[in-house]
C-alpha cells in the first residue's frame, strides 16, 4: 500500500484481490454533495466512481458542463451541415487497469447484457489490430519500414540515457535536449512522432514516462497490433453509456453551464472550496460550499478553442495564447494558492501546442480502391481496416490517417467510409498538392492533399475531393499537455491539504501514468473520488512492466530489430564481459529465459570448464565496464549483465 502525496487515505494496489472487492459505504456519504466541473471522460468517470465505489446517492451528484453536449474531447458528432466530426481518435491499452476496472460495471447501450469492457474485449478478439502498412511514400507507396526501428549505437545511447534519467533531471527540458539527427532520422521517431504526437520541443520528462509506461508494447509500436479500438467513434461506444449510468442513478448533467470561479479558503495545512460562481443559460448563479461539497475540477482542456470548418470554408481560431474558459478558470485558482499548479506553462505558445485534423467522408469507388491499395483491406468490411495510422513519411505536413471499423456511426450509411487525417506542421509549411499553409486550407482543400499522398492521379485529384465532405478541425491546444514542465505545474489530484477540492483530468499530477490517454483522465477520477470520499480498496497501480525482466529483455530485442545480445553493437570490452558471464550461466533458469525471449541460443551458453579462469575474466570485464563512459546499450543489454553480475555472486558463494 502506498499512501497518496495528498495525505488522505487513498492506496495502490496490484493484481486481482483488490479488483474484485466491492468497498463498504463511506460513513456519512449521504450527506455529501459532489459538483463536477466538465463532463469529459474524467468528470464523468469522477460521478461513476461515486455511484459505484463511494455509494454517493445520484441525486447529491451534478456535472457542470459549458456546452450543450457532454464527452469534452471524447468526441464524435453528426452536424447536419458540416457533416461527421471526429476530433481525433483513441487508442487503447490492455493495461489501463483504472479505465477496465469502471468499464466492466458500466451497460452498453448497442449490446443488452454486455458491458462497455466486455463489448471491448469480444470485439478486438475476434477482430485484432494490427497494421499491414504503417509507412508511405512517393505517393501512397509503401515505405518499407518492415516492423525495423533502425537504431544506430547512438540513438540507442540516447535512449537508454532517457529512461534512466530522473523526473528532477528533466525537469523543463525538451526532447530536442536529449536527442539529436541520429536519433530522428529513426524509423523509431517516425512510429514514435506521429502515434503520439510529440514534437521536439515537447517535454523529455513526457517523452520519458511513455517509454517507461509501455515498455510491454515495444514489439507492437511498429505495425501497432498494440493497439484496441472501440467499434464506434468514442463519444458512441462510451460517452453515452457512462451518461446512461449516471442520470440512471440520479445524476444530472446541468448543460450551457460555464464555470466562470472556484473561491477557495487557503493556508499550507488546509485547502477549501467556498462557492462556485457559474453562468447557466446566461443567467449568473453562485453556490455556497461547506466542507460536506466535494468540488471536482477539471483544470484546462486540450479542446478549449476548437475551431471548425466545412468543405468550402478554413477553420479560424480566434483565441490567442493563454485564452479559454477552463485555462481562464484555472488561473483564477492558481492565483490563490501554488499548490493549484501553473496553467501558463501549457497555454503559452498556440504554434507549439497546435495541430489541425479533418474527417472526409466519401463513397467514391477509386478513392476506396485507393485506400484497399495501401493498408490491403477492405474498408467497407465492419472490420480493421489501416489498423492505426498510417503515416506519409515525405509530407511536408507530417500528415497522417486512419481508418478504424466501419461505420463509425451508428447512423452512418452502409457504403460510406470516414477517414480521419490529421497533420503536425500546420503552421509554416506549404502542402505538396495545395501550396498553402495547411491551417489556411479548406476542407476540400485538405482532401485533395491527403488524395496527393494516397496516389490518386493528379489530374483527377480536383474533381473526386468535391465528391467528398470533408470537415476540418483546428485545436490549439491540442498537446498543450506535453509542454515541458517540473513537478508542481500540475497541482496533485487531491493537493495537500485538501478538504473537498480535487482535480482530474490531463493537467493533474499523479504518478507514473502518462497524459493523452484515456486512462489518465479515468485514473485521476478514481483517485480524487477515492481520496475525498474515504473509499477502502485500492486504486489500480499503473502497470509495472518497466520492472519486469522479461519485458526489459524483450524491449531489448525489438529495439534492435531482432538481433541477440551477441549482435548488438557494443564495445568490445562489453561483448567480452557479457560472453564471459554466459558461461556461468548455462543451464540455469536465466539462460532459459534469454533463449526464449530470443535474447540469445543455446550455444552462446557453452559449459564451464575452467571456473577460476571464467570468474577472473568477468570480474576483469565488469571492472573495463564500471570505468567505462559509454552508456550500455538498450535495457535488454542493462538486464543481461546485472543477471550475470548476480549469476556470478550467486557461484562465489557456493
Amino acid at each position: 500500500m502506498v499512501n497518496y502525496k495528498g495525505g488522505q487515505s487513498m492506496y495502490y494496489s496490484s493484481g486481482n484481490y483488490e479488483a474484485f472487492a466491492k468497498p463498504e459505504k463511506p460513513e456519512g456519504i449521504e450527506k455529501k454533495h459532489a459538483y463536477i466541473v466538465g463532463s469529459g471522460l474524467a468528470g464523468l468517470a469522477a460521478a461513476c466512481f461515486l455511484i459505484r465505489d463511494a455509494q454517493m446517492p445520484g441525486e447529491n451528484i451534478t456535472v457542470f458542463e459549458s456546452l450543450p453536449i457532454a464527452g469534452g474531447s471524447c468526441d464524435g458528432l453528426h452536424d447536419p451541415q458540416k457533416g461527421y466530426i471526429m476530433r481525433g481518435g483513441r487508442e487503447m491499452d490492455n493495461h489501463f487497469e483504472c479505465m477496465w476496472d469502471l468499464f466492466r460495471s458500466i451497460p452498453s447501450i448497442v449490446n443488452p447484457g454486455e458491458t462497455i469492457f466486455s463489448e471491448y474485449y469480444k470485439l478486438n478478439k475476434e477482430d485484432p489490430n494490427y497494421s499491414l502498412c504503417r509507412v508511405t511514400e512517393k505517393q501512397g507507396q509503401d515505405a518499407h519500414t518492415d516492423r525495423q526501428y533502425g537504431l544506430n549505437k547512438n540513438a540507442e545511447k540516447q535512449i537508454l540515457k532517457l529512461m534512466l534519467s530522473t523526473d528532477e533531471e528533466l525537469a523543463d527540458k525538451k526532447i530536442d535536449d536529449v536527442f539529436d539527427e541520429d536519433f530522428y532520422k529513426t524509423n523509431f521517431w517516425i512510429y514514435w512522432q506521429t502515434m503520439f504526437a510529440f514534437e521536439k520541443w515537447h517535454s523529455a520528462l513526457e517523452m520519458k514516462l511513455y517509454m517507461q509506461r509501455y515498455i510491454h508494447h515495444i514489439d507492437g509500436l511498429p505495425d501497432l497490433s498494440a493497439l484496441r479500438f472501440t467499434r464506434y467513434n468514442q463519444y458512441e461506444s462510451m460517452i453515452l453509456p457512462m451518461l446512461k449510468y449516471i442520470e440512471d442513478a440520479g445524476g444530472k448533467i446541468a448543460y450551457n453551464t460555464q464555470v466562470t470561479d472556484i473561491q477557495c479558503e487557503t493556508s499550507p495545512t488546509r485547502k477549501a472550496a467556498r462557492y462556485i460562481a457559474y453562468v447557466q443559460d446566461g443567467v449568473e448563479k453562485y453556490l455556497e460550499l461547506t466542507d460536506d461539497d466535494f468540488v471536482f475540477i477539471t483544470n484546462g482542456s486540450q479542446g478549449d478553442g476548437s475551431a471548425y470548418g466545412d468543405q468550402t470554408h478554413a477553420p479560424e481560431i480566434t483565441i490567442k495564447n493563454g485564452q479559454g474558459p477552463s485555462i481562464e478558470l484555472w488561473k483564477k485558482l492558481a492565483a490563490q494558492d501554488d499548490a493549484f499548479g501553473h496553467p501558463d506553462k501549457f497555454f503559452k505558445d498556440i504554434k507549439e501546442t497546435s495541430w489541425e485534423s479533418w474527417t472526409v467522408d466519401t463513397a467514391n469507388k477509386q478513392i476506396l480502391s485507393a485506400i484497399e491499395k495501401i493498408c490491403h483491406r477492405d474498408p467497407l468490411s465492419g472490420k480493421v481496416v489501416t489498423g492505426g495510422i498510417v503515416t506519409a513519411k515525405d509530407s511536408s505536413w507530417l500528415m497522417s490517417w486512419t481508418i478504424n471499423r466501419q461505420g463509425q456511426f451508428v447512423d452512418q450509411p452502409d457504403d460510406h467510409c470516414l477517414i480521419w487525417v490529421y497533420g503536425l506542421n500546420c503552421w509554416d509549411d506549404d502542402g505538396d498538392y495545395v501550396h498553402k499553409p495547411m491551417y489556411k486550407c479548406t476542407g476540400e482543400e485538405l482532401c485533395q492533399e491527403w488524395l496527393y499522398h494516397i496516389g490518386i492521379p493528379v489530374d483527377e485529384i480536383d474533381e473526386l475531393a468535391k465528391q467528398c465532405n470533408t470537415t476540418p478541425c483546428m485545436m490549439p491546444y491540442v498537446t498543450s499537455f506535453f509542454e515541458p514542465r517540473a513537478y508542481g505545474d500540475r497541482p496533485l489530484v487531491v493537493p495537500v491539504g485538501s478538504v473537498n477540492i480535487a482535480f482530474v483530468g490531463q493537467y493533474a499530477e499523479t504518478p507514473r501514468d502518462t497524459v493523452f490517454t484515456t486512462e489518465y483522465s479515468i485514473r485521476t477520477a478514481m483517485e480524487a473520488v477515492y481520496t475525498l470520499c474515504n473509499v477502502d480498496r485500492g486504486v489500480p497501480e499503473v502497470w509495472g512492466s518497466v520492472f519486469d525482466v522479461r519485458e526489459l529483455i524483450k524491449a531489448g530485442v525489438k529495439m534492435n530489430d531482432g538481433k541477440m545480445i551477441k549482435e548488438w553493437p557494443l564495445p568490445a570490452a562489453q561483448k567480452a564481459a557479457i560472453a564471459a558471464a554466459f558461461k556461468l550461466i548455462n543451464n540455469t533458469e536465466i539462460s532459459k529465459l534469454l533463449i526464449r525471449l530470443g535474447a540469445a541460443e543455446k550455444k552462446d551458453f557453452a559449459p564451464i570448464v575452467e571456473m577460476p579462469k571464467v570468474k577472473v575474466e568477468v570480474t576483469s570485464r565488469v571492472s573495463e565496464l564500471k570505468d567505462s563512459k559509454t552508456a550500455k546499450i538498450g535495457a535488454g543489454v542493462t538486464v543481461a549483465s546485472l543477471m550475470a553480475i548476480a549469476a556470478l555472486l550467486h557461484r562465489k558463494k557456493s
